[in-house]
Parts: structure tokens; C-alpha cells; sequence
């Protein structure tokens, strides 16, 4: 197993609560001493509050044996009685939720641990330098040529190495099936011990967290040993594509890359342009942004003016200045200052921290991971189309999807949904026709919509008054005493 992390002033504090947890109620928290080991470059590891390990995944025969596995990143005390399972959203990677994990095991008391998913295609990012700028070890500048830099300057010849489609044609085969199949893997090991487990997840992860919950495991569920389910801005549309549409995709989908173009920018340099810039805010914040004069940055992710590191990154990802193909990436951070040279960054009037974003993106004190999925498998896209709310379709044969038990759920599953400005209303809509088919009473429901106020991206980046955090401990206070 690889111990992976780090523990600021919010960690400490965590862990002080959690051995007060200990002594009041019992065997559910572990006490880690303040000792020197806790303040290097893994000192979360040191502290034991985070570890990432890899685990055997789903046997694809397509797939090469050593990518046949599946990530998790988990936050708070193994000893803790309950696990929160997330799934990152399209193009995000587990990191994406570490600051967030934080708070609701320091909001539980260490009751509940939380584990965030690393799906099998992050496998084939290469980490090496971003760990190097993580702990100080390159500069900006070594950063940032090796990741992009070479592409517009041929004396930088240490590179990044592009990965060509034709080396990894399997992963055209990476859709809802092997996803579902990795995800039940992760969901049996939460389960050990007795623990009570809920699954969430953001955005494209709400679909798969209703795809799980709806999968046929040999005439069974997957949500029968759920306590609850957990949706992020996030879910399954009750309507399913046709069967033309899935036989179009999978045509489409065989003729060219493996791969999403996230907001149009192609496999892996939206994941490149968000590991650099996030790390780069959080490495030199102040320093001359280099991305700003880079060539093949889109013109439309550039501050009109010359700006920092973090003033590049928040113009890039701020609703008020970010495109409107990027949606699915935006936050309320802030906007640019209004004087200075290079220009900095003004967090007024801000719901989330631009740092705390950035340390999302970046996997800031994460060794081999980030927030980010450099190789977003468009296969799992295009499955999403026939969840269906677990209803059973014709598109779902063509995709071999086989989510059909959406009328079957336990009627005291706990569900919560909350929508943000990319879902919306319509979160909440799709949660509740989840529950209604089920027969699940609307007491189980906890249904929040803040469409007007926050971004996709701030119900994970909110801080310090976040509105799904507070909706979402109470949430779990009741599922940890959920009979079901």
C-alpha cells in the first residue's frame, strides 16, 4: 500500500477530535501524536488521517492485467463504523475531494471515514515532475516545460510523452460495465467489518452512483446494502438515449479516440492545463503566470492582462470570466485584482477559496495522484446515456449496461441530493423519481437546490460556510442509524 498525504492546521484539529471521539465513545477513533513526522511533505501520511492504495479491480479481457484495478484515496481512521464512498465527476480525478473529505470526518468526529474513487484509466498519467513541484524539489518553470513547455520549445527535450491512441485501443471498452464492476470491488471492501456505507458521487459520478445502486449483481441490487446515496450536482436522466443514438456513439466512438474532449480541449491537455495551473498557484501563487504566454493555451482561458499563477488560474475557472464550455469546471473564486503588474487575485465577495481549488486540482501533499483525469474514458460518457434512473431500455443492451432495479430499492434507503448551476432542478427531479419508483417515503429525502448561487464546482470548494457540507452531516448522523 502507498501512504500518500498531508496535514495542515484543519488535520491537526481533526485529529484532535477524533481522540476525544475515542475516549467518550468508544473504539471508533485513533489517537497520532503531534511528533516531528507529521510536518514533512507526507506528514498526513505520518499522521495516519490519509492513505491511497490500489486494489485488484475488474479482470476486462481487453485490458492489460497491470491496469485491471481501481484507486481509493481514504480520509479519516480505518476504525471508524461508517465509510461515505465518492465518485469524482467527468475528467476528475480523487484528489478532487480530499479537502472536502477533511471537513466531514472533522464535522462527524471521526465517525465516518470517506474514501474517494480512482478510477483505472489515472493509471496512465505520468506524475513524476507534478511530485517533484509538489515538494519543492523543481521550480515553476522546470514544471511547466515539462509538461508543456516542449510543445512550442524544441530545446526542452525531457519531456512529457504523449501517449497515441492506437496504444491503448482497450480502453475504448472502459465504459458503465467495468466501471460498475471496479466500483462493487470498492464498495465490499467499505462494507468489511460491519460498516454501514453510503455512496455519492459529483456530477457524472451521481450517474454512476445511481448505476450502482440499480445494477443486476445476479438478480440483486447494488444498493442493498446501502444506507444511503449521495448526489452532487449530479445524476441519472430518467430518459434514456435511443438505440440509434448508442449505435451511433459506439460507431463514433471505434473511429476515434478512446477518449473525452473535455469543453472541446482534447485528451490529456485539459488535464495538463489544470495539474499545472493548480499546482503552479499553489507552488508560486505570486510568480508571473507562464501558462498566460503559452501558444497553445485556448485565448479564451487567458487574463487580458498580465497576471500571476493564481490570477491566471482563478480568470480560467471564476463563473464571471471562464468560457461557457468549461461549466463543468467553474467555482465563484474571486476576479483580478484591479491594479498590479503582474496582476494578482481578488477573493472578495468569494464563495470558495481559490487555494483550496487549486489544492483540489493539484493533489497538493499527494504523491501519484491529482484532482484531475488527464484520459476521461468516452465509452463510460456515452453508458451514462441509458442508466435511465435504473429503468431497463433497449439502449441498454447495445451498451451493456445493466441498470434495471430501479423500482427495487429498500424503501428506507436515505437519499440526498443537492444541485448546483450545471444540474440544477433537475438533480433533485431524478432523485425523486428514484425514490418514488422504490416507494421510498419523502422523509428519506434531503433535497437542497442552490442553482442560483453556487457553481458545479463549489459544493466540494465552498469554504468556509458551505451549504452542503452543513446539509450533508445530519444527512449522515441519520444514515450511521439507518437500520437498513
Amino acid at each position: 500500500m502507498q501512504r500518500v498525504g498531508r496535514c495542515g492546521w484543519r488535520g491537526a484539529v481533526a485529529l484532535l477530535v477524533v481522540a476525544v471521539a475515542a475516549a467518550c465513545t468508544g473504539p471508533f477513533g485513533k489517537v497520532f501524536p503531534p511528533t516531528d513526522a507529521c510536518r514533512g511533505f507526507d506528514r498526513l501520511t505520518a499522521c495516519g488521517q490519509v492513505r491511497f492504495t490500489w486494489m485488484q479491480g475488474f479482470d476486462d479481457p481487453a485490458t492489460p492485467d497491470n491496469l485491471d484495478r481501481v484507486g481509493v484515496l481514504k480520509v479519516g481512521s480505518g476504525l471508524a463504523p461508517n465509510v461515505l464512498v465518492l465518485n469524482p465527476g467527468t475528467s476528475a480525478g480523487s484528489a478532487y475531494f480530499l479537502p472536502l473529505a477533511q471537513d466531514i470526518v472533522r464535522e462527524t468526529r471521526g465517525r465516518w471515514q470517506v474514501w474517494s474513487v480512482e478510477r483505472r484509466e489515472n493509471q496512465l498519467e505520468d506524475q513524476s515532475v507534478l511530485d517533484l513541484a509538489k515538494q519543492g524539489k523543481v521550480t515553476n518553470q522546470q514544471l511547466f516545460d515539462y509538461y508543456l513547455g516542449w510543445l512550442s520549445d524544441p530545446t526542452v527535450t525531457n519531456h512529457f510523452q504523449l501517449i497515441p491512441d492506437a496504444d491503448v485501443s482497450f480502453a475504448r471498452g472502459w465504459g458503465m460495465n467495468v466501471e460498475i464492476e471496479d466500483l462493487h470491488r470498492v464498495v465490499e471492501a467499505a462494507h468489511e467489518h460491519g460498516r454501514k456505507v453510503v455512496l455519492g458521487g459529483h456530477s457524472l459520478g451521481g450517474s454512476i452512483t445511481t448505476a450502482y445502486a440499480t445494477w443486476d449483481f445476479d438478480g440483486t441490487p447494488g444498493a442493498r446494502d446501502l444506507s444511503g446515496l449521495v448526489y452532487i450536482d449530479g445524476g441519472s436522466n430518467p430518459n434514456p438515449v435511443t438505440p440509434e443514438q448508442a449505435n451511433q456513439s459506439l460507431q463514433n466512438l471505434q473511429n476515434g479516440s478512446p477518449w473525452l474532449a473535455f469543453g472541446g480541449i482534447g485528451a490529456p491537455f485539459l488535464g495538463l492545463y489544470s495539474a499545472t495551473g493548480a499546482t503552479a498557484t499553489k507552488i508560486d501563487p505570486n510568480g508571473a503566470s507562464l501558462g498566460q504566454a503559452f501558444a497553445f493555451l485556448p485565448a479564451n482561458l487567458k487574463a487580458p492582462v498580465p497576471a500571476t499563477n493564481e490570477a491566471e488560474f482563478g480568470y480560467a475557472i471564476d463563473t464571471k470570466t471562464s468560457p461557457p464550455n468549461l461549466v463543468a469546471a467553474q467555482v465563484h473564486v474571486g476576479q483580478l485584482a484591479a491594479t498590479g503588474d503582474p496582476r494578482g487575485w481578488d477573493r472578495a465577495g468569494a464563495i470558495s477559496s481559490i487555494q483550496r481549488y487549486a489544492s483540489m486540482l493539484s493533489g497538493t501533499g499527494l504523491r501519484n495522484i491529482d484532482g484531475n483525469a488527464w484520459y476521461h474514458p468516452m465509452r463510460l460518457t456515452i453508458d451514462a446515456g441509458a442508466v435511465a434512473d435504473g429503468n431497463a431500455n433497449p439502449a441498454q443492451s447495445i451498451l451493456d449496461v445493466k441498470a434495471t432495479h430501479g423500482h427495487d430499492l429498500n424503501p428506507n434507503t436515505l437519499i440526498y441530493a443537492f444541485g448546483a448551476a450545471l444540474g440544477g432542478q433537475g438533480v433533485l427531479d431524478t432523485a425523486q423519481v428514484l425514490a418514488t419508483q422504490s416507494g421510498i417515503p419523502n422523509q428519506n429525502l434531503t433535497l437542497v437546490n442552490r442553482q442560483a448561487t453556487y457553481a458545479h464546482n463549489d459544493p466540494s470548494a465552498a469554504s468556509p460556510q458551505n451549504d452542503f457540507v452543513a446539509n450533508l452531516i445530519p444527512f449522515l448522523e441519520k444514515a450511521a442509524r439507518n437500520p437498513h
